[in-house]
């Protein structure tokens, strides 16, 4: 299975300490080197700049060999990159949280998950305490309503 991160779900990831949860579910995750640099970058949380600094084996950055036609101006460079090399590897899936790369990749083919829908899955999998989990997340800037998070609480068990 060929699965390409973008930046905000490897960063919640981190923050969680769900980070091996990526490499239960998927085995190996690519990701762009605009991805890595986000997470490189000094505006990124000191957590995830000290993880990036020591790729673990399971996660392959990679430069798509050009940009996709098409995307849209306001996608972000991860986001581009990311949909470029999904489309170039013929990913199987995008782990990828923001509306606008979702739209655009799922025009083009791509089938996308994001961050909630990876704790599921792993919850599901057994790997990871969903309500735990959700609750190290909502202590982090992520957006999610509470609705949300009752509806993946009663379709994981």
């Amino acid at each position: 299975m060929i699965v390409i991160a973008d930046t905000t779900p490897i960063n919640y990831f981190i923050l969680i300490g769900e980070i091996e949860v990526l490499a239960q579910l998927y085995e190996r995750v690519f990701i762009p080197v605009a991805v890595r640099d986000e997470l490189a970058s000094l505006l990124a949380p000191a957590p995830v700049r000290s993880w990036i600094e020591s790729v673990p084996s399971w996660l392959e950055v990679r430069a798509a060999a050009s940009l996709a036609t098409g995307l849209p101006p306001g996608l972000g460079a991860g986001e581009r990159e990311a949909i470029s090399l999904a489309e170039e590897l013929q990913a199987d899936q995008l782990i990828a949280d923001d509306q606008s790369a979702r739209r655009e990749a799922e025009r083009r083919g791509i089938a996308v998950i994001g961050t909630l829908g990876v704790l599921r899955e792993a919850a599901l999998e057994g790997l990871i305490d969903l309500p735990s989990a959700l609750d190290r997340l909502r202590n982090t800037s992520f957006h999610v309503t509470p609705e949300l998070i009752d509806y993946l609480l009663r379709s994981s068990r």
